[in-house]
């Protein structure tokens, strides 16, 4: 997978950190660098461990699938990215916000879960994964914060529209696997 391609996952799976992040940033008016810190070190740190379990995972079962891997990578991210979409259209729940460490882990679990896939398919591309690791975690802290702060900022921002961009770029990720 190309730096470009892994850059571009990067920002696709760092796109539920951001929107969580921008969901705090609007509920939150005090200590918004903290918080802002906080949510984004979650994100981030999970981001970059869930495609470290992903990889070595695969790793074990690699002989098994090798001769599979353009089509298991073409329907992981096919998946991924088609999840993203049907949510980013499903309605919005409210939901209660508190920030402390529980949150922050559950935060960064559930934010973080496509990110194992996506170290599946890093392993079946054959790509070392510390780079890769580095750039999906960086990416997410700094989108993490840029959400947040942009959600303290502002009241409304159409997330559906980025929840299903972050979609279609994973589609494409999927597509350009099997080409």
């Amino acid at each position: 997978m190309s730096y470009l391609s892994i850059l571009v996952l990067a920002f696709a799976l760092s796109i539920d950190a951001c929107l969580v992040s921008f969901s705090y940033g609007i509920k939150y008016n005090k200590n918004k660098l903290k918080n802002a810190l906080l949510l984004s070190s979650s994100t981030g740190i999970f981001q970059g461990i869930m495609p470290v379990l992903g990889y070595y995972m695969t790793n074990v079962i690699k002989i098994f699938i090798q001769p599979y891997t353009s089509l298991i990578v073409f329907f992981i991210f096919s998946y991924l990215g088609i999840k993203f979409i049907i949510e980013a259209l499903q309605k919005e729940k409210e939901k209660h916000l508190c920030i402390n460490i529980k949150s922050l882990i559950l935060i960064g679990i559930a934010t973080s879960i496509d990110a194992f896939s996506a170290g599946i398919s890093l392993s079946l591309y054959g790509n070392r994964i510390i780079k890769p690791i580095i750039l999906i975690g960086l990416i997410t802290f700094l989108n993490s914060n840029l959400g947040f702060l942009i959600g303290s900022k502002l009241k409304y921002l159409p997330t559906k529209y980025i929840e299903s961009l972050a979609g279609l770029l994973l589609i494409i990720l999927g597509i350009k696997a099997i080409i």
